[in-house]
């Protein structure tokens, strides 16, 4: 028995690679010649631009940047800005519509554009013992952030506490992840970690740009998980993680301390707002985050580095150094 579960999974090992070789109801099936792939992932890079004030830069170009991979220089296939349309980038910088004007079709691009416009916001709602208090003014904070997300946006609600509850599946009705949120029931001990995890392997699933806003109180006691890793995956993905913490800043400096790694490594941001006031104007940044974004997408050039990638968003101009640019900052490619 322990010989056919390890011939399993060598097998089922062969076929995620791509190999000429799978198992079929416990029986091994081979082509005569094995022939393997490596796959390429488009790469979805989602940044901001601002002054030292912490004001948006908007209205740049694609000639006005310059991305980098391990210092190889990036061709940018897409770029959009905020929910605007995206729009395919050609080899002198300039730009032309992904879909034709008058016949409504898809031209020079293998690139799907609806997997491209707008963004799939996941909320993950925290509702152990520990949100007991200040349940009910979450909820509507969260409900009123889901009815003004941009129209091109789809959410999904998750909630949890000691496990992962899926609310309300990705969906472009506001009524519908109200709805969901409206279900929700506090109560229990905090998986912070696993839940968040288990998030964003359902983002990772979607194409497009998407990001995780987390709704907590903070403190973990029930995950499996560390939060470390649970970061790795988010990086990895290209899924930005915002948090807003209704717990105070000092009062639990271990979740504020994991809170800040895991936004600024993914593009983010962090949030501690313990009043209803707060957190609405939490949701209200975010909102503002999203809009004035820049989103590119591209192939990677060849590089024999299979580990951490480390990516570098420039601005070419001399203007562009006095800048802040927020993106994450690398990602580990899959394997093939």
């Amino acid at each position: 028995m322990r010989s056919f579960r390890a011939l399993v999974l060598v097998g089922l090992a062969i076929g995620v690679a791509g190999s000429g070789v799978w198992f079929f109801s416990g029986k091994l099936l081979a082509q005569e010649k094995p022939t393997f792939k490596s796959k390429v992932d488009l790469v979805v890079l989602t940044f901001s631009v601002e002054d030292s004030h912490g004001n948006y830069i908007n209205n740049l170009k694609p000639k006005d940047f310059r991305i980098l991979e391990d210092g190889i220089p990036e061709k940018i296939s897409t770029f959009s800005e905020g929910n605007k349309p995206p729009m395919q980038v050609n080899a002198d910088g300039s730009m032309k519509p992904l879909v034709d004007a008058e016949t409504g079709d898809q031209a020079g691009s293998d690139i799907k554009v609806d997997s491209l416009v707008g963004t799939n916001v996941f909320l993950l709602f925290d509702t152990s013992n520990f949100m007991y208090r200040g349940f009910v003014y979450a909820e509507d904070a969260i409900a009123d952030f889901i009815r003004g997300v941009d129209k091109a946006d789809s959410v999904a609600v998750y909630t949890f506490s000691r496990n992962l509850s899926r609310a309300a599946a990705l969906t472009h009705s506001r009524s519908e992840a109200i709805f969901g949120l409206r279900k929700s029931v506090a109560g229990d001990d905090t998986a912070l970690y696993n839940a968040l995890l288990l998030t964003l392997r359902d983002a990772a699933k979607v194409p497009g740009r998407k990001v995780v806003i987390v709704f907590s109180n903070g403190p973990d006691n029930a995950s499996m998980v560390a939060p470390d890793d649970v970061r790795a995956v988010a990086e990895d993905e290209g899924i930005p993680i915002y948090v807003i913490s209704t717990n105070e800043v000092n009062k639990d400096s271990i979740s504020s301390s994991v809170f800040r790694r895991i936004t600024s490594r993914t593009g983010g941001k962090a949030y501690w707002a313990r009043t209803w006031q707060k957190q609405v104007e939490a949701f209200e940044s975010i909102r503002e985050d999203l809009g004035n974004s820049y989103t590119v997408t591209y192939y990677p050039a060849p590089n024999p580095n299979e580990g951490f990638r480390k990516i570098n968003v420039e601005i070419v101009s001399d203007a562009g150094k006095k800048l802040r640019i927020r993106a994450r900052p690398g990602y580990r490619p899959r394997q093939s």
